[in-house]
């Protein structure tokens, strides 16, 4: 098969390319680099096209033969979606439907796309399963609901065949160091614990600790990129053997408090991490957990490697490297 990875130059983006080189398919790239780095590529054909740009969309997906196509280039910082609705706006959803329809329009049938568990918002029970309502509480949330509905539509009167998989918390590098997380900025908990355990940050900020959690803090479910990637190529599967049209959660059934993971990192580097307490964040529910029965049972897909000691070790085999080379 010939993949489209839109968005292969980021942190998912890189590890599925990764994932990939062990396949028999071809794989073509689609960034505008705006947050990726040309070296997540690994030697494969990098396209710099904008999807803001609809008819060069159109006319590269005319000049290909794409039997599939991955979405992984969203904006993703909660916080910044608030300040500049209208870039995640712009980016995240109309760029989704230049996609979409160039698909449409070249005959291109299946889709796979990166969602969010933001799109459940305040969570109505945990662990969530793909039932729940859709309320998403912040703009992030919404962009990514307003894909999936127009999946739906896309479903309906196009015939497109999609997968939407909602992702928990991404972490973790991959196992041979030679990928990992490093978006600009970094907002994510497990690298800016990290930075703060390498020095390249004074400290680590916990924002809200009164939250209705055991040790007061959030709690999260984090499932390590190597395993989200395998969901992927599960749910590519799935599709060109006629599989039907699903959502997913991507998620590890269970959660951790921030003060957890800063202890289990405090272990795993064998370093002190230095706290700074701060006040809670806008739309930061206290838990959110996956029910992932639903991949579990379908797709037949287990995680690997989202145990926390594995998680933490090749992200912090990751960031040793990072804080290398800004000595």
């Amino acid at each position: 098969m010939k993949i489209l990875i839109v968005g292969g130059a980021g942190y998912i983006g890189s590890h599925m390319i990764k994932r990939f080189l062990q396949t028999d398919h071809e794989v073509v790239i689609l960034d505008n680099l705006s947050t990726g780095y040309e070296d997540n590529c690994q030697g494969l054909p990098l396209h710099h096209i904008d999807l803001k740009d609809k008819d060069q969309v159109l006319q590269f997906l005319k000049t290909q033969s794409f039997d599939a196509v991955m979405h992984f280039a969203s904006f993703i910082n909660v916080g910044e979606s608030y300040h500049h609705p209208e870039k995640y706006y712009q980016n995240n959803v109309i760029n989704s439907f230049h996609l979409l329809d160039a698909m449409s329009r070249c005959g291109i049938k299946n889709f796979i796309f990166s969602s969010s568990a933001a799109v459940y918002g305040e969570p109505l029970q945990i662990p969530i399963n793909e039932d729940h309502p859709i309320v998403p509480v912040n703009p992030y949330g919404t962009t990514k609901a307003e894909v999936e509905k127009k999946l739906e539509e896309y479903r309906l009167n196009k015939g497109l065949k999609y997968i939407s998989l909602r992702y928990f918390n991404a972490c973790g590098a991959h196992l041979d160091g030679s990928i990992g997380e490093r978006h600009k900025p970094e907002t994510h908990l497990i690298p800016l614990i990290l930075q703060a355990a390498s020095g390249r940050k004074k400290n680590i900020q916990i924002h809200g600790h009164d939250y209705d959690t055991p040790d007061g803090t959030c709690i999260r479910d984090y499932i390590h990129v190597m395993d989200l990637v395998e969901a992927h190529l599960l749910a590519l599967n799935s599709l060109i053997n006629n599989g039907q049209s699903a959502i997913y959660n991507i998620g590890n059934n269970q959660g951790f408090s921030v003060k957890e993971i800063i202890q289990a990192a405090e272990t795993v580097t064998q370093k002190q991490i230095p706290i700074e307490m701060g006040e809670r964040r806008k739309g930061d529910p206290a838990k959110l957990i996956a029910d992932n029965q639903k991949i579990i049972q379908e797709l037949n897909w287990h995680p690997r490697y989202s145990d926390l000691n594995t998680i933490l070790s090749t992200a912090w085999q990751w960031e040793k490297k990072l804080a290398k080379l800004h000595d």
